[in-house]
Order: structure tokens, then sequence, then C-alpha cells
């Protein structure tokens, strides 16, 4: 079967039965666009009911990637308390930190979203699920970029003086000083929302907050100052997930599409639609086959793979041969995938391996699904889940395939290919070695007559957990380790030690705990030492708005507006004007030397432009405390209201806002623009009078009885 040039993702139907007899919609990747708002809406009427079918045991469909590492970066997974060296593709999840030494650099992707570390900075995930992404900073720089926000999704960063919000897609900068007493928080796009205490400070594009102390916090808001050696880092890794062309064929929300652009070729096949064919892999290659299995809960036993690119065909779409070679075919790209730590089926277990000649003891063995082929977890699961981890990452779309699945008798594709099933002993799985020095020859018959399996059993080791690693002693400071954060969503409980996890495991070999369960096992305060003390804030009490405000709060001084409209996601400093009535801010000058920024790329978040223009000689603007971040960024209908300074003279008035704006008040006419708030000084007049009568006039109060004219 010979290849064609890949088209982008289009939809064809054709029907016939599956590998387990029952009947299949398939969707082919044929470039039919006709049949294309089919899928998008029956994908969206599925997972919009399997969602609602979900139980609380269900494990998140998504995960952290580890994807870049420069310089010495170190891990500690959530259950134990052991730093090793950081280990590129590993799958993150609550509970996990990094540290990085001086100099080094780290990357994680979260769907498409990106969260990069600066050197000397602890970070740990406090929560990560389908909705929330809680990340912790107690020490050092992270920079995250935003592409997209769902209505359902909240973004928190928590440091040792506030927790920022991420309101909108953009791209946000936090700083922690290293005595732990100072938090810094810039958004070059987007809207981020600080929270200190019952204090809230809303950061729009191209400004800077400093939050200084604890108990008694104080704002001090600037504008952004220009981009360090550290951005341009951020800026590089976001064009190049920008430019990627495999984008084409992938969904963005599957971490690391990117890295498939320079790694292999796109190519069409008329039954799988877009298949993608690693290069400069062995001759013997095969999916599975270098790397190594590490216990990550909720999810078990899961791949970590050695290649650079190695993360999206493992834990995402199906492995085929075709043509002579393997191929990797994503799932449609018009949902949100879901992830799992295999996409393999087993083989063996138990005593498989003895007997059969290789004298290693008992071993376990695993092959890659095809296209058409289910994948059943290890793990507890409900109806809806299986359903949703299925679609997502294959062609099958016919619901009836996941009732009373059985992977018994079933014809799997590449089990016959040659090189396909990865055999190796189960106490070099569970110390977490290298499959492919420690993979095994097993006779064909033998493996024929060995039963295909949705479940691993084997009991895990500590080793294992740790992905074969050893401690280290690079690792944060103890004081930076147990610094207080403050967090406006209350953190999840903190994992279970593995040790405490350990006898359920082995009765129960290569079956994670099921969530509720691990809730029942008794874990000391504080559980393994991974979840720092933390102090609530946010609003005081039900009822009080969501940005409250310190009473009497002085306004802060507004910097001029330099241009009419903003750049989007501008690496450049550039004041845009900050909103009154907020907790008390000191209003700092621009650093030295700063100049206009310059635009971004159109692929960047749209920012939009201010509304209306405000000039150098016209006094801020007055906002109510609520809802304040919508004024520059855009937002819900219920805005505050605002008192509108005039325009200047000989300019006509402005128009009125679409409905969701906030109501704004015409001035006075009697108002001129060059005329100071009542506080200031009086202004010269712009142009004397030619008429002494008129002059008279100007220096009081506009006439109010028509008989006063012929006086």
């Amino acid at each position: 079967m010979g290849w064609a040039e890949p088209r982008p993702y289009g939809q064809g139907c054709k029907s016939d039965r599956n590998a387990l007899g029952s009947p299949r919609i398939e969707h082919s990747r044929t470039g039919d666009s006709v049949r294309k708002p089919y899928l998008v809406l029956f994908a969206a009427g599925f997972l919009a009911t399997s969602l609602a079918m979900a139980d609380d045991d269900d494990p998140p469909g998504r995960a952290a990637r580890l994807s870049f590492i420069s310089g010495t970066v170190t891990f500690q997974p959530g259950s134990v308390e052991d730093w090793v060296p950081a280990t590129l593709n590993r799958p993150m999840t609550t509970g996990d930190r990094l540290w990085t030494e001086a100099g080094a650099r780290a990357e994680m992707l979260i769907g498409s979203a990106a969260v990069r570390l600066s050197g000397q900075t602890n970070f740990a995930f406090l929560n990560l699920d389908d909705r929330s992404a809680q990340i912790q900073v107690s020490v050092g720089t992270v920079s995250v970029r935003l592409r997209r926000l769902n209505d359902d999704e909240t973004f928190e960063i928590d440091t040792p003086q506030m927790a920022l919000t991420l309101l909108r897609p953009g791209e946000y900068r936090v700083e922690v000083n290293e005595a732990g007493d100072a938090t810094v928080a810039s958004v070059r796009g987007g809207s981020a929302e600080a929270t200190a205490g019952s204090q809230a400070y809303t950061i729009k594009p191209l400004e800077q907050l400093r939050v200084s102390g604890t108990d008694q916090v104080a704002f001090d808001q600037r504008p952004i100052p220009p981009a360090d050696a550290f951005d341009n880092f951020c800026e590089g890794r976001d064009r190049r997930e920008d430019t990627s062309q495999s984008a084409r064929y992938v969904s963005r929300d599957i971490p690391g599409y990117s890295d498939l652009d320079n790694a292999g070729t796109w190519r069409q096949d008329a039954e799988y639609g877009p298949v993608w064919v690693p290069g400069g892999v062995p001759v013997d290659w095969a999916p599975y086959h270098y790397g190594h299995w590490a216990w990550i809960a909720p999810w078990g036993w899961t791949w970590v793979d050695d290649a650079p690119w190695g993360y999206a065909p493992f834990h995402y779409g199906r492995w085929v041969f075709v043509a002579g070679a393997w191929g990797w075919v994503p799932g449609p790209i018009a949902v949100r995938p879901v992830y799992a730590p295999a996409m393999v089926a087993w083989v063996g277990g138990g005593g498989f391996g003895v007997g059969i000649g290789v004298g290693v003891g008992p071993a376990v063995g695993w092959f890659a699904l095809g296209p058409r082929e289910v994948w059943v977890p290890s793990y507890h699961y409900s109806p809806a889940y299986i359903e949703r981890v299925n679609v997502t990452n294959t062609v099958i779309v016919n619901r009836t395939v996941f009732n009373n699945v059985s992977v018994t008798n079933v014809n799997y594709v590449n089990r016959n290919v040659a090189g396909a099933v990865t055999v190796m002993p189960q106490n070099q799985m569970t110390a977490g070695r290298p499959v492919a020095a420690a993979a095994i020859r097993v006779p064909p018959e033998a493996l024929a007559r060995a039963q295909v399996q949705t479940t691993a059993a084997v009991a895990p080791e500590r080793g294992a957990v740790l992905g074969g690693r050893t401690a280290v002693a690079a690792a944060p400071p103890a004081a930076v380790m147990n610094r207080q954060i403050a967090a406006r969503q209350t953190p999840p409980a903190a994992p279970v030690p593995f040790a405490r996890q350990q006898q359920a495991l082995r009765q129960n070999p290569g079956q994670p705990i099921p969530r509720s369960s691990l809730a029942q096992i008794q874990t000391p305060q504080g559980g393994a030492g991974n979840r720092p003390a933390f102090r609530q804030v946010g609003p005081p009490a039900a009822g009080v708005p969501n940005r409250p405000v310190q009473t009497g709060a002085r306004p802060i001084q507004q910097q001029p507006q330099q241009s009419q409209q903003q750049p989007q996601f501008n690496r450049g400093p550039q004041s845009t004007g900050g909103p009154t009535n907020q907790p008390t801010v000191q209003q700092l000058p621009p650093a030295r030397g700063q100049g206009q920024p310059s635009g971004q790329p159109e692929v960047r978040p749209q920012v939009r432009e201010p509304q209306p223009e405000v000039r150098t000689n016209t006094p801020p603007p007055s906002v109510t405390p609520a809802n304040r971040e919508q004024q520059n960024t855009g937002g819900p209908a219920v805005q505050p209201t605002v008192q509108q300074a005039p325009p200047p003279r000989g300019q006509p008035q402005p128009q009125s806002q679409p409905e969701n704006r906030s109501q704004v008040r015409q001035p006075q006419p009697e108002v001129r623009t060059n005329t100071p708030p009542p506080s200031s000084a009086p202004a010269q007049p712009a142009a004397r009078p030619t008429n002494p009568k008129d002059a008279k006039q100007t220096k009081k109060r506009p006439p109010e009885k028509p008989e006063e004219k012929g006086k």
C-alpha cells in the first residue's frame, strides 16, 4: 500500500464491523468536508452526555508533560520524599514537584497551556484535573502561556503573598524573591486577578503588580519592563508551537504535537488518513520498546518514552504497521482528547515466562493497539470514561462497541507484526529499568499461547514510582519547601504516601487504588510533606463580590496612554492605564530606557483596544470596585459604572458602547478637556476671548436668565 500526500482533517464515513464483531462507523480522514459538521455535532453531543455520566473515581482526562529540560532539574513524585533527576516526557499530576538549579530551565505542557520555569524555582502541582490547574511557586520565576480557557476551567498560581487567578488566555509571569516576602506578577496579554487577604486587584495587559507582606499587604503597580533572556526563551518556545505543521492533523490539546515536525513525516493513507512516521529510528524499532515503565497514580503503569518526541504518540491515538513502516494515527481533532497512560494490550503476567525456555522467571509483555481496537484501562472506570478515552483517540465512534468489552478472541492487527510484542522480566519492570536493555526474546509459539489481558498483573515497587532514578541532593531548601502560600481555591488532600499504598497494591497487582478508597487510607497530617501550609484568601463571606476593595482605598495614578491601539502580547513595556478605586497602590515610574513595544504574530490571543482614547491632560476615570478588569480586556456584560472624561476640544463625542460595555456618564457641557480636577490648581485657558464682555462672562457661571444678556 503506497502513501499519498497528507491533507488536513476531513471526515468521510463508512460502515462495517469492527474487530470485536460489533457494528462500527469509522470516520476516516479523506478530506470530505461535507460530513465534517456531523462529526463535530456528534462528538459534542456524546461528550456532554458522557461527562454527565462520569463518576468520581474516574481519573483526570489530562496530565502535564515534562517537555523541556536544560541544566540541573530535579523531580519529586507526590507520594515519596526523594528527589531524583527529572526525566523528559514524564507525565506529572497533583502533588508532583520540580526544582531548577541556578541557570536551569524546564517546561511543562498542560493541554494547550505551557508552564516554564527559570533557574532556582520551586514548583508544585497543588491540583490538576479536567477543570482545575492550581500550581504553587514558593520561590523563583514561572511563565505561563494560556492558549485557551473554557468557561468551566480555572487556572490559579499560588505564591507566599497572593493567589493569581488567570482570567483570560494570554501570557503571564510570576516572580517570588528569595526571601519569600514579595511577589511580582506581570501580564503581557490577557487579564489576571491578584488576591491577597480580603483584597483583589485586576492586572491588565502590559501591567506589572508587586505585592509584599502577608497579613498587611502592599500593592505597587507599574508598566512591565523590557523583555529579558527568560522572556525571549519563552517567546521562542511559543513561536515553535504556533508555527507547527503537525497542528493540521493533531489537536492542540495534545502535548508535544510540535515535536513531531522535525522528527518524522506525515503521509496520507487511503484507509487511516494522515499517518505520522518517525524518522531516524533503528531498523528493528517498534512502539513501546525504547523507554521505561513508571508507576504514576491514579493511572498505574505508565509509559515514559526515551525519544524527545515520544509523548503524544504513546498517550493518544493508535499505531499501525503499514507500507513496511510503523505509523502513528492520531484521533479526531474536533474534540478534546483524553489522556491514557499507554495505549497497549498486555500479554502474560503471573507465571508467564516460567517454563517457556527463557529462564527469567515471571515476565510480562505488551504490544501497541491498532486504530480499530478498544483500549481497556486497568483502573476503575465508568462507562462514560471508557467511551471518552477511546472515541477521542481513535476512529471508532459507535457507542455500542464499549458495552461489555472483551479483549479475548480478537484479531489484533499489530500482534503478529515482527518485533511488535515486547517482553521483559517483572522484577526489571518494577524497578523502572530501561526496556530495551532488559527485553527478552520469547519463542513465537509461546507468544501465540499467551493470553491478552487488560492489566499487567505486576505490583509496583518504590523504584517504579521514581522511574528507576537514584535519589540526588539537588533539592529546594527546607525553608522554601515549608513556606506558607496564599490560595483562593482549597487544594485537595495531599497524596497518600506510596508506602501506605503498597499493601493494597500487592493484593491487587497492577490495579491502581480507586480514589474513593485512597481517601479511606489514614494519612498523617500533611501527608508525605508535599503540600505546604496555606492560608485561604478571597472574599471574606458569602454574598461579597468576588473583587472586594479595601474601604477608603485611594485611586491609583493612571499612566498616560501612548497610542490608540493596544499591541497584542508585546514584549516591550507600555502602560494601558490602571483602574481606579482598587486596593491602595503606589504608582511607580516606568523603567529607564523603555520604548514602544512591537506587535506580535496574529496567532496570539486578541487583546481589545481600550475605549475611548484618553489624553495625557485628562484626569483619570473613576471606576467602581466591581468587575474592574473589563475596561480594557472585554468581559461579562455586568461592568462598573465609569465616569467618562470628555474628548479634547474639536473632537466629536465618542459613540455609545455596545450593550455589554459599562455605562458611560456624559460630562457637563461647561467642563473642558484641559480643565484640571477640583483639587488641582486652575490651568491657563486655551485661548483669550476677543470680546471683553465675553471674557468677563467666562470668569463666571454661565448665565441662567435670558434677560441678563442685555445688561
